[in-house]
């Protein structure tokens, strides 16, 4: 009886051994709820940060790859089994040790929930971007697939960067709202604050299970102020490449100036998700556009001034060589429209731009193309569900969310983001559906997309009753 009793207390204590290492891995991270969004605070070593990612985000995880696997197969003909093994075979040798680790902690982290998804899910779920819209077509043109799906770099996002005698005060504003497909776009409203082992602090928004913003708003401690719109209609792809996620991962966490952050973002480009980049760094007041091709990465700064991005594309030698379908004077097309709207808003407020004219530009209804106010494709606000000249008519698409941040608020590491719409309307998906059958297939992974306030978030914020350490039970 002693025996059996001491083997039931080594064996009692073993398990609280084994409870008390995983929970330790946890350290103090935790996650709130506020206004729409979820909050997450992840430090440590990459191994904890993955980890704790994994653990207090699993359900969130396994909605958000649920999302891409239903999405992959309807709009790249290709299913999740393919892009699991792609990010194995192609993707896995070109991302280095400290995001490896990071990875694999988050599919520790999701197995320590009873996840059943493994590191190949995560890494395939970070890389959506690179490869739905750009490696899958150039696959499809080398493997010459009869009747490829129609993809194309998508026009995501709207915003600027401002400063010197364009700014209320001098110094720096930026603003960026994300466009997504509303299924995605819903579930891309989380903060995260994370202060890694090796380089700097940085407060970022994305999306769970993701390592990087994926939408790219955010700002780190050395000072620097990040966002991007896509670059429209690119060709190219360099599979032997660095994924462009660990790419903008990287340069958010150690880059400590503009030309640091270019560095990074053009050192191992793949040409995957290319991007017309914004940054600023507060300590100069100096601001940059970085556009991203795979050809050509023209970086251009100025210290007074400004520069608007909607997916224009404006070097004439990446126009040429990057995206060769791109006509800058067809206002037909949203991100000419949505350019030209830009530069009239900014002008006709040079020297009030303030964050409260930030919200106002993301907030903005006007169609410079109809010459009428009502939210389309072509608004900075988009609604792509209101619009029947978008590709396809209809669709449930258009800006989900907006951030908004000035240079002082970027010294602590501080930001003004609203949940949905940024204008603050609501999407409801029952009339949705009701109206357009064609979307039925989106039924199991589109909701509602409810916009939340206008709400500042700031680095080492805690609401009340947050518990540090807190798991997923």
């Amino acid at each position: 009886m002693r025996l059996a009793a001491s083997l039931l207390l080594a064996t009692a204590a073993l398990a609280t051994q084994s409870a008390n290492a995983a929970d330790s891995r946890l350290g103090d991270s935790y996650k709130f709820a506020q206004s729409g969004w979820t909050y997450v605070h992840l430090a440590g070593t990459p191994e904890q940060i993955g980890f704790q990612h994994g653990s207090l985000l699993a359900r969130e995880i396994e909605d958000n790859v649920h999302v891409y696997a239903v999405e992959a197969p309807v709009l790249t003909k290709r299913d999740w089994a393919f892009y699991r093994e792609t990010a194995r075979t192609m993707l896995w040798p070109h991302i280095e040790p400290e995001y490896q680790a990071e990875l694999q902690g988050i599919a520790d982290g999701l197995k320590s929930q009873g996840s059943k998804l493994d590191v190949w899910d995560v890494v395939a779920l970070n890389a959506q971007e690179d490869l739905a819209t750009y490696y899958v077509p150039w696959l499809d043109k080398k493997e010459k697939v009869a009747d490829p799906p129609k993809l194309a770099a998508p026009s995501h996002c709207s915003a600027f960067i401002a400063t010197g005698s364009a700014t209320k005060d001098g110094k720096i504003v930026i603003a960026h709202s994300n466009w997504s497909s509303y299924a995605e776009g819903e579930r891309w409203h989380y903060v995260f604050d994370i202060v890694p082992k090796h380089g700097e602090h940085f407060f970022m928004d994305g999306s769970a299970g993701i390592i990087t913003s994926q939408d790219d708003f955010g700002v780190n401690a050395a000072g620097l102020m990040i966002t991007e719109t896509t670059l429209p209609t690119t060709v190219g792809f360099d599979p032997d490449g660095i994924p462009e996620f660990e790419r903008s991962r990287k340069a958010m966490q150690y880059a400590t100036s503009i030309d640091e952050y270019a560095a990074i973002m053009r050192k191992g480009n793949n040409g995957g998700y290319q991007n017309s980049w914004m940054i600023g760094d507060r300590k100069t007041g100096e601001i940059a556009y970085l556009e991203l091709g795979l050809k050509h990465t023209p970086l251009t700064k100025k210290t007074d001034g400004y520069f608007v991005s909607s997916n224009f594309a404006a070097d004439p030698a990446l126009i040429r060589d990057d995206t060769p379908t791109f006509d800058p004077t067809d206002n037909r097309k949203s991100s000419v429209a949505r350019h030209a709207r830009a530069e009239d808003l900014v002008q006709q407020h040079y020297g009030e731009i303030d964050t409260t004219f930030a919200q106002q530009y993301l907030s903005d209804h006007y169609d410079a193309t109809s010459k009428r106010v009502g939210g389309s494709l072509r608004t900075l606000c988009g609604h792509m569900e209101m619009s029947s000249e978008s590709d396809p008519p209809f669709d449930s698409f258009g800006a989900v969310s907006g951030k908004v941040m000035d240079s002082d608020m970027a010294a602590k590491l501080t930001f003004i983001a609203r949940a949905g719409h940024p204008c603050g309307e609501d999407f409801h998906a029952a009339p949705f559906f009701a109206a357009h059958p064609e979307f039925a297939w989106q039924k199991p992974i589109l909701n509602d997309m409810i916009a939340g306030p206008w709400t500042s978030f700031h680095a080492g914020e805690k609401s009340p009753g947050t518990v540090v350490g807190a798991m997923e039970r």
